[in-house]
């Protein structure tokens, strides 16, 4: 079974659980899970775990993400994007200055409320599949940020922005938001997700080219597959001593006298921990008073 996580490139028409089916037959394992939905109509960056690596799934759903977008005013959908029905239109007299204030506005903290044409789910429904069955139900708002917004083009009724932005944060219903303040309505006409944490659009590979290599370079493949370990490049590296095997294996706290060359510089809040063959281990935080390693996260066999 191989561990580590994949760059994937999801193009227009596939849904992110139709990149992890299909990769399960490239790779022939079913343990393989990807880090954060996509819509079936947006493309770019999705990191795909497999193996192991299927335990930072949550870690990197949670990571700050980037999109490119265009928000079409004007227009107001069920789906706050153009692949749904027309709800209503406006005609767009807004000045360019006023769009830019608009959308600006946005950057920082804000109340966002999810769309229901979403993955998320209400007493164990999906939104979405009461949607599409015509039921709307009260959803409630969820405080997500926008670090950045980089505005690269308007020429109306169209604007192509940059966002860059937190966990949860629906750009559908930030273009909704920004149509609704503005006064004639608004949808996202395209998305285009270009970072995931460190993953970024320039190293993601399509299915395709992940096939051509997997089928005609096999001994490629560990070329694009990114260690368990290196989602975690940001932590301290600490090394159990031989001694510490035991304790490594059972999963037990480690104390600072059986890590080699112990540091004030290794006494971080949370730690990569490798066994002494340098495998490995798992997220370990640092505990002042019993002066231990206590594991957060582990990914030994």
């Amino acid at each position: 079974m191989k561990n580590g996580i994949i760059n994937v490139y999801k193009e227009k028409g596939f849904t992110s659980f139709d990149v992890v089916a299909k990769m399960r037959g490239m790779f022939h394992q079913k343990k393989i899970g990807h880090t954060g939905t996509l819509d079936p109509d947006a493309e770019g960056v999705l990191p795909v775990c497999l193996g192991k690596a299927t335990k930072v799934c949550d870690l990197l759903t949670d990571k700050d993400k980037e999109y490119k977008a265009v928000l079409l005013l004007g227009q107001e959908t069920d789906t706050q994007d153009i692949s749904g029905e027309i709800l209503n239109v406006s005609p767009v007299t807004v000045t360019e200055q006023e769009v830019r204030e608009a959308i600006l506005s946005f950057v920082g903290a804000y109340e966002q409320v999810p769309p229901m044409y979403s993955a998320l789910k209400v007493n164990g429904q999906k939104l979405c599949d009461l949607a599409r069955k015509g039921i709307t139900v009260e959803r409630k708002a969820r405080a997500v940020t926008i670090h950045k917004i980089e505005i690269t083009n308007i020429s109306l009724p169209e604007v192509e922005m940059i966002v860059s932005c937190s966990k949860g944060t629906y750009i559908r219903t930030l273009c909704d938001d920004i149509g609704k303040k503005l006064g004639c309505y608004g949808c996202m006409k395209s998305l285009l997700r270009t970072k995931v944490d460190k993953f970024t659009i320039e190293d993601a590979l399509t299915l395709s080219q992940l096939q051509e290599i997997i089928t005609e370079k096999p001994e490629q493949e560990w070329d694009f597959i990114e260690p368990v370990d290196g989602v975690f490049r940001k932590f301290v590296a600490v090394t159990a001593l031989p001694e510490a095997q035991k304790m490594v294996i059972n999963g037990n706290r480690i104390p600072v006298e059986f890590i080699s060359d112990f540091s004030a510089e290794k006494m971080q809040e949370s730690v990569r921990l490798y066994d002494f063959q340098q495998k490995f281990v798992g997220i370990y935080t640092y505990i002042e008073e019993s002066k231990e390693y206590k594991p957060v996260k582990l990914f030994m066999d």
